[in-house]
């Protein structure tokens, strides 16, 4: 249980800075497309996973936390979630149009909402709202998003990787806000375990090899001066502020809140790519639908204060 009060100011800016990180990782992949797509992200969990490792071992030896059997179990259970996130959907960009592949893994925050009343965890009439309005608004956001034949198949992964992320959060939220887990012993462990998973995928799924002499295919192919800089800026940016950001912010937002405003990521994503020039202009469906997603935002964000600060007890945003 957590005392209801409204999330600290600053609590909005590391979420903001994290989805604005999150959000440029599609823009620098399409830069590396001549790499698999696990390929691709197996690079940059494993980068990501070295530039937390200094602070996972600061912390280790300075801060005090109660490991129990059952702790270690959820970090196990959230890295897989990670894992199975990443892995369906860009497995997906393979068998789906780009646009119902954004569509389906951007469908979370109804997944939590549904969750919340299946649990008899009410959300505030806004929070509901702002889901729905979110993901309206993401719908129009892609339409006509790229090419591509459409598969049940390729729609049912990337909506699997929608679950997994709701799962990624619940785990993340319950060790960071209930049991005051310090950032970087939660988030070293799960991004090492995702990247572990990611990179046995890619090379029982995509052929990778530890071969260094073949870089695009090589399990360490980054490492490379070719690729090093790219997925430097992977591991720094939507790795660290970005994932490591939203792990940071689950000490104080529900995972309602992050989920909607991460629904903001392909449509920032396509701005950033225009900007980098790697993406043509936005289509009118952008600027249609990012309206929409910054209102279900609003509404969300301003339901979840009212929630936090109405009720004496919060016991319902885990």
């Amino acid at each position: 249980m957590e005392q209801s009060r409204a999330p600290p100011v600053h609590a909005w800016i590391v979420l903001g800075i994290a989805v604005l990180a999150v959000s440029s990782a599609g823009a620098v992949f399409m830069l590396m497309s001549d790499v698999t797509p696990l390929l691709r992200a197996a690079w940059r969990l494993q980068a990501t996973s070295i530039v937390l490792l200094p602070f996972f071992i600061w912390q280790l030896k300075n801060e005090s936390f109660d490991w129990t059997r059952k702790t270690f179990w959820i970090i196990f259970g959230s890295g897989i979630c990670l894992w199975i996130h990443f892995g369906s959907w860009v497995w997906s960009l393979d068998h789906t149009s780009l646009a119902h592949s954004l569509l389906f893994v951007t469908a979370h925050p109804l997944i939590i909402v549904t969750g919340m009343v299946a649990l008899r965890m009410q959300p505030h009439r806004w929070e509901t709202w702002g889901a729905l309005i979110g993901v309206f608004g993401a719908i129009l956001a892609v339409q006509d998003a790229g090419s591509g034949s459409v598969t049940l198949i390729g729609d049912a992964a990337a909506f699997l990787g929608a679950i997994a992320i709701v799962g990624y959060l619940a785990a993340g939220r319950y060790l960071r806000s209930e049991r005051q887990m310090p950032l970087f012993l939660y988030a070293f462990p799960v991004t090492a375990i995702c990247a572990i998973l990611l990179t046995i995928h890619a090379v029982f799924a995509e052929n990778a090899t530890l071969d260094l002499t073949i870089v695009d295919i090589s399990v360490f192919g980054w490492t490379d001066m070719s690729w090093i800089l790219l997925v430097g800026y992977l591991a720094l940016g939507p790795g660290l502020a970005g994932h490591t950001g939203i792990n940071a912010s689950l000490k104080w937002l529900p995972p309602l809140v992050i989920s909607v405003c991460v629904v903001l990521e392909p449509l920032l994503g396509g701005l950033l790519g225009w900007v980098l020039g790697v993406q043509g202009v936005p289509n009118l469906w952008t600027w249609v639908g990012g309206p929409f997603m910054l209102v279900g935002m609003a509404l969300t964000i301003v339901g979840t204060n009212h929630r936090l600060t109405e009720e004496p007890v919060n016991i319902a945003d885990n």
